[in-house]
């Protein structure tokens, strides 16, 4: 059984919120990301550093959800280097002290903090990465054990169900085309099978997850794994056939797939 994630979040605040409302001109959302972090196991502690002098209302917001507010104060010229070489001291003192503590969360896009992601991942934690696909570092994004896109939290949040027509859950306008994920899928199939591991849903997905950490379902339209692998297999690569409680994904043999239509033809 897997061992449950205790999640310590440090959120690098005057990023995220500056690359949400610079390139999705919108306010940032610390709910929706809190929302999304608990799916993934139990908070324990929650840290964000910015200038709190300059944040406004939103030092309230984040004091009403419990998280400790670190004062970022920038040098003369602006750098705030400084400041983030503290938000890693921390992050990395608490891995070395709190030994329950097996995951954290970065918030925040800046290239600056691979250094953290990858020590983090040498001392067996899981990094998780939230940011925006336009404004967080592609080294970030690939090199995390997941990557949570924050438009992709934002947008579960405006489509929970209410009052009114509903759209269809978790559905995403102008979502990705299913085909382009079939190669990382076959590609994750296929390390299940040299492994001689059984290709459950969940273990799938991590493996998923292990080959392309920015790999989301619901950017393809749908809210939950499940869901994205059955819109796979109408496609016709993979069939799903259940074993007990457990659902078992297996590729089609192109070979197979090309023959069935042929057999089915008039002699």
């Amino acid at each position: 059984m897997d061992q449950r994630l205790k999640i310590a979040v440090f959120i690098d605040f005057d990023n995220i919120e500056i690359g949400v409302k610079t390139t999705l001109h919108t306010q940032f959302d610390i709910a929706a990301i809190l929302d999304g972090i608990k799916e993934r196991g139990e908070v324990v502690t929650k840290v964000a550093y910015g200038d709190w002098k300059r944040a406004g209302d939103y030092g309230r917001l984040l004091s009403q959800h419990a998280i400790r507010m670190v004062q970022r104060n920038l040098t003369p010229g602006g750098d705030k280097n400084g400041a983030d070489i503290n938000l890693a001291l921390d992050a990395l003192e608490m891995a070395f002290t709190h030994d329950h503590i097996n995951a954290f969360v970065i918030v925040g896009g800046d290239s600056d903090f691979i250094t953290l992601v990858e020590k983090l991942k040498q001392y067996d934690k899981k990094v998780f990465v939230v940011g925006g696909r336009q404004f967080t570092s592609q080294v970030m994004q690939k090199n995390c054990h997941e990557f949570i896109a924050y438009e992709n939290l934002v947008r579960r949040r405006d489509t929970v169900p209410g009052p009114g027509p509903r759209r269809e859950n978790g559905a995403a306008a102008g979502s990705t085309d299913v085909a382009k994920a079939i190669p990382l899928v076959k590609r994750a199939l296929k390390v299940l099978s040299d492994r001689e591991v059984s290709p459950q849903l969940g273990l799938l997905k991590s493996t998923l997850l292990q080959l392309d950490s920015t790999f989301s379902e619901r950017d393809y339209g749908v809210s939950t794994f499940r869901d994205f692998i059955e819109k796979v297999a109408k496609t016709g690569v993979v069939t799903l056939r259940h074993a007990g409680r457990s659902m078992m994904v297996e590729a089609v043999e192109s070979e197979e797939a090309g023959e069935a239509p042929q057999a089915a033809a008039p002699v």
